[in-house]
């Protein structure tokens, strides 16, 4: 008897929400919807990590893969550690669903890479994700600039 894998429902809002890098993980998810996360907003450092904030929503997209498949997803080299978490998330079609969602245990202080940025904007797009999401990705294009004391002396 061949058992069917048991897929659960996983919210991607950075790197995994590009099709061509969830391939790299041989992950090909047949359905892909974007949803949104609430209560959370996203920094690019140098890439995506999202932080809980009550005045913030994350979009991204809700897949289905399968347990074995996001082991192969967050193992890969360059992934870094990110841990599971359980969230809630709202569809394009305002439904409410439980998902997982991997996050990183901590922010870093480094910079946006600007390239992994514009690669996130774009599959953004790609997903129409709604125009008030994607001009928040945008504001990483231009990292604030760092303002440096003047001597005296």
């Amino acid at each position: 008897m061949t058992q069917t894998q048991k897929r659960i429902a996983a919210f991607f809002y950075g790197s995994f929400i590009r099709r061509d890098v969830m391939a790299l993980g041989d992950f090909h998810p047949e359905t892909v919807e974007v949803a949104k996360l609430s209560g959370y907003d996203i920094a690019f450092d140098p890439h995506a990590n999202i932080f809980r904030s009550g005045q913030h929503a994350v979009c991204g997209v809700l897949v289905y893969p399968s347990h074995e498949e996001l082991n192969k997803l967050y193992s890969r080299d360059g992934v870094g550690v990110f841990l599971p978490e359980a969230v809630v998330v709202q569809t394009s079609d305002n439904r409410m669903l439980p998902a997982i969602c991997y996050m990183p245990p901590g922010r870093n202080d480094r910079p946006a890479d600007l390239v992994y940025v514009e690669h996130i904007i774009k599959a953004a797009k790609e997903h129409d994700f709604p125009n008030w999401y994607v001009s928040r990705l945008e504001e990483f294009r231009f990292p604030p600039k760092v303002e440096v004391a003047a001597r005296t002396g």
